[in-house]
């Protein structure tokens, strides 16, 4: 049994990844599915469709790759966090569509709880500020909203998890309700320093305990998937928020080493070691991994519209055909035009956590065209990234000034990359398997079922395809970063 299946449940598709004994890959699987907008700042997934495109791409890519079930030693899981399901302990219905990361509708009970002076405690115990990104709220709406639902939990008859805790439960045939410590670190209820669900803040949201699921390692026992998915059991071993998974893929295991991916949001994580660093500049402080029962700490910054813009680009302005068509735009733009794009669909993240502002462009002219909006979008990536860097550098000192490794869809743009580099003055590196996320998920399985060698040996492995050094002068760099700032402030005062 020299194979490992990873799940990669995300916000557009899902695919399933089979990575060989050398953790190469050896065939991949996607299937998209189709989103939900019932309301403004509002986003759903269907729960079945979650959980067939995760069946069916399983499925593919053991065909694909012409192997058996028997040859699959492992699965690892990793998905999309924060998005929110309850499902009936005893039927596995869902009571409702999944209420995505992305959702704002619970803004308004999180300016109440704010002004009710509780934000405070919630950061100090999860790490989190009160947002509607995080699961707590949304949990809570849909017990508050959804008929029956809060008789039915205090009852014992409701569960709730993440999309891990959801497809766990799927795949043990309703054996196994479990999540993992990254997982468990983003729902806004999960004490971090203590390792348990908080008590108090459950109180404060009126969520019954019991419809939690239990916490374990990133690397652990989360039952067998049963045979009904690939022909035999399978165990499943390794489990990871997609972030913290891509942390573990690029094998930043040391204190002081970072990853940013580029997805459909950024994310930029920041390796503190066993200490959890209390941020100053509204960062998160989240769980990058847990081993052993000890949690290795990160700070971490939320970019909410990454890849989705350049989506937006294709599907919304319908200026480019597909995300490759962008690089080969923006080198068109006309360089005496300073266009500025803050992608603020659904507000902002990192370091502003306003999710009631939106979208704005900035310094159009006449002859502001295609071009310069394909520019601004890729620039605005760049731009964002660098407020999360700046706002790590300040909680953590000189330590985040290193190199950054970075992954995800929009990696594949070199145009992009060398802005990233240039705007950050910083290296930049891209890894040779862009694949980081399901490799971290992988990594999790294989270790612990004996196929791959350990963190010292998985980090000796992480080979470089190409770094991005910057090439911008200091004033230059300085002069446009203003100018976003600018955009920003602007933006916010709306």
């Amino acid at each position: 049994m020299t194979y490992i299946l990873a799940i990669d449940q995300g916000t557009t598709s899902s695919r399933a990844i089979l990575f060989d004994a050398n953790m190469k890959v050896k065939a991949v699987a996607q299937e998209e599915f189709e989103q939900h907008f019932p309301a403004s700042g509002w986003v759903e997934h269907d729960p079945a469709d979650l959980w067939s495109t995760v069946v069916a791409t399983s499925r593919a890519v053991v065909e694909r790759a012409k192997v058996q079930a028997k040859d699959i030693a492992a699965i690892g899981i990793t998905n999309q966090r924060e998005t929110t399901l309850v499902w009936d302990r005893k039927t596995g219905e869902p009571i409702h569509r999944a209420i995505v990361w992305q959702d704002r509708r619970t803004s308004e009970m999180c300016q109440r709880l704010k002004a009710g002076g509780h934000e405070p405690m919630v950061t100090e115990k999860t790490g989190l500020l009160l947002d509607p990104y995080f699961s707590g709220t949304k949990l809570a709406w849909l017990l508050n909203t959804v008929d029956g639902a809060r008789a039915r939990a205090e009852a014992g008859d409701l569960l709730f998890g993440t999309v891990d805790s959801f497809l766990i439960w799927k795949l043990t045939g309703g054996q196994v309700h479990a999540t993992d410590a990254t997982n468990a670190a983003r729902t806004l209820i999960y004490n971090i320093r203590e390792g348990r669900w908080d008590e108090e803040i459950c109180q404060l949201l009126n969520i019954p305990i019991s419809m939690l699921p239990e916490v374990r390692d990133c690397a652990a026992d989360f039952g067998h998937a049963s045979a009904d998915l690939l022909g035999r059991e399978i165990p499943i071993y390794g489990v990871a928020g997609d972030q913290q998974a891509a942390t573990i893929g690029q094998a930043c295991f040391q204190p002081g080493m970072m990853k940013s991916t580029y997805g459909t949001g950024c994310f930029a994580l920041l390796n503190t070691g066993e200490t959890p660093v209390a941020s100053q500049n509204r960062l998160l402080t989240t769980i990058a991994y847990q081993f052993g029962g000890t949690p290795t700490y990160a700070l971490e910054g939320s970019i909410f519209i990454a890849g989705a813009v350049v989506q937006w680009l294709r599907d919304g302005l319908k200026i480019i055909g597909n995300a490759a068509d962008t690089q080969p735009l923006a080198n068109q733009a006309d360089p005496a035009q300073d266009v500025v794009l803050v992608p603020a669909f659904v507000g902002l993240g990192a370091p502003y956590w306003n999710a009631d502002c939106r979208g704005a462009v900035y310094g159009l002219t006449r002859n502001s065209g295609p071009a310069e909006m394909a520019k601004a979008a890729l620039e605005s990536v760049g731009y964002q990234t660098r407020d999360l860097l700046e706002a790590m550098r300040a909680d953590w000192g000189g330590a985040a000034r290193g190199v950054l490794r970075v992954d995800g869809g929009m990696t594949a743009s070199d145009w992009a990359m060398q802005f990233l580099s240039d705007i950050i003055g910083a290296p930049v590196d891209r890894p040779q398997v862009l694949e980081t996320t399901a490799m971290g998920a992988a990594w999790l399985a294989g270790s612990r079922a004996g196929v791959y060698p350990d963190a010292d040996g998985f980090a000796k492995g992480w080979a470089l395809e190409r770094r991005f050094e910057p090439a911008m002068d200091k004033a230059t760099r300085d002069a446009k970063y203003a100018r976003w700032q600018r955009a920003v402030s602007a933006t916010l005062a709306v």
